[in-house]
């Protein structure tokens, strides 16, 4: 691959990323009720998630992705119904105002596994690496090295697109610190998370 190749790959992921999606939403919630930390936790899931779907288009699973279609009806349903289930942890937590959804390491990992099941979920995600990106790549081209490089493209567009939505729901998330306001911004989390959840099993590929 060349360099161009290399930016046009970066630029167009950048975009597809930076357009609020199921991914997007459910991470500001997630920041919004349980913190930068955990947020980021998500953050690595879905980054994980795309590298997922980078390999298969690289490695040539395209086909089998279009194959097993009914498998991913039943990754997103199932995407689906694990967001509402944070959604409802979400609102009644919110009358729990010394105690957000459990502890750090509870928020860690359920952020992160919640991550990847959204990307693998996520039509926006599989139409991009399955169906976009071989008109940016010549996918016959790329060279293990060159694999190498994109996935730290990968990761390095992700982070970088997706830190600032975390951060900056994070510091709402800060700024409220009253009981009262607290226990609003958990349901208003709550009511993100469920549109997500509704938004993922309804959308198609």
């Amino acid at each position: 691959m060349t360099l161009a190749g290399f930016l046009a790959y970066a630029l167009a992921l950048c975009v597809a990323a930076a357009v609020p999606g199921p991914g997007v939403v459910a991470l500001v919630a997630r920041a919004l009720s349980s913190g930068f930390r955990a947020a980021m936790a998500f953050s690595a899931g879905l980054i994980l998630g795309d590298l997922t779907f980078l390999s298969a288009a690289v490695f040539g699973l395209a086909l089998i992705a279009e194959t097993l279609g009914e498998v991913f009806v039943v990754v997103r349903l199932c995407a689906g119904l694990y967001l509402a289930y944070l959604a409802v942890r979400l609102w009644r937590a919110a009358g729990q105002t010394d105690r957000i959804e459990g502890g750090p390491a509870d928020r860690t990992l359920s952020s992160f596994i919640a991550g990847i099941t959204i990307t693998l979920a996520n039509p926006k995600t599989i139409v991009f690496y399955l169906a976009i990106l071989p008109t940016i790549v010549d996918l016959r081209t790329v060279t293990a090295g060159d694999f190498g490089i994109l996935v730290g493209l990968t990761a390095l567009v992700l982070a970088g697109v997706m830190t600032p939505y975390a951060a900056l729901a994070a510091r709402a998330r800060e700024s409220l610190r009253k009981p009262v306001f607290r226990a609003r911004l958990n349901r208003s989390a709550a009511a993100i998370m469920a549109g997500a959840a509704i938004w993922t099993v309804a959308r198609r590929a």
